[in-house]
């Protein structure tokens, strides 16, 4: 069995720029799990998230020249573009619509798939957001951590945009209140 080989982030950003089969295969075997956790999270259905993934992959590879370590690091960079890319296909694909959201509790706040780094960045706010009366609380959930626009949560939960749009500044003031505390 071969011994196992670590890079350091530049030496993995160097690899990648060399389009290293090897960098690119460290990467997806160290990253892939938790660039699905975010994709899965945005979409439900697994095989469209799996070719989320691969697309996810294929923009880091394709675009690793456009990667800028001044402003954050590699790993960042691709949980936005896991994002990112998560949220074009829904909206591309109408996946709003089909009824793809996402109801179980456990999915919402189960943070056990994410490295540490993402929990670092949530830290308490999963359980803020739970603390708020359900008509802010699932505005927030959507527009935060599935990425919706106030206007597709208008017509996924059947209220007019008028009312999200105050429910979710009610809401931000609730948070902010909470955070100055």
């Amino acid at each position: 069995m071969a011994a196992s080989i670590t890079y350091t982030e530049q030496e993995l950003i160097s690899l990648l720029k060399q389009k290293s089969k090897q960098g690119f295969d460290y990467l997806y075997e160290n990253y892939s799990a938790a660039l699905f956790s975010i994709i899965s999270r945005i979409i439900s259905d697994e095989q469209t998230a799996q070719d989320v993934l691969q697309e996810v992959f294929v923009k880091v590879w394709k675009g690793i020249d456009k990667y800028d370590s001044a402003k954050g690091r590699l790993y960042t960079w691709m949980l936005n573009l896991a994002r990112n890319t998560s949220i074009d296909k829904l909206r591309s694909k109408g996946e709003i619509m089909k009824g793809k959201i996402q109801n179980d509790e456990a999915t919402v706040y189960d943070n056990s798939n994410l490295k540490t780094e993402q929990e670092i960045n949530t830290i308490g706010l999963r359980d803020t957001v739970a603390g708020l009366e359900p008509q802010y609380q699932v505005i927030v959930e959507l527009a935060y951590f599935k990425g919706f626009t106030l206007d597709e949560i208008s017509k996924t939960i059947d209220v007019p945009l008028g009312t999200v749009k105050t429910r979710m500044r009610k809401a931000i003031t609730m948070l902010r209140t909470h955070y100055k505390n």
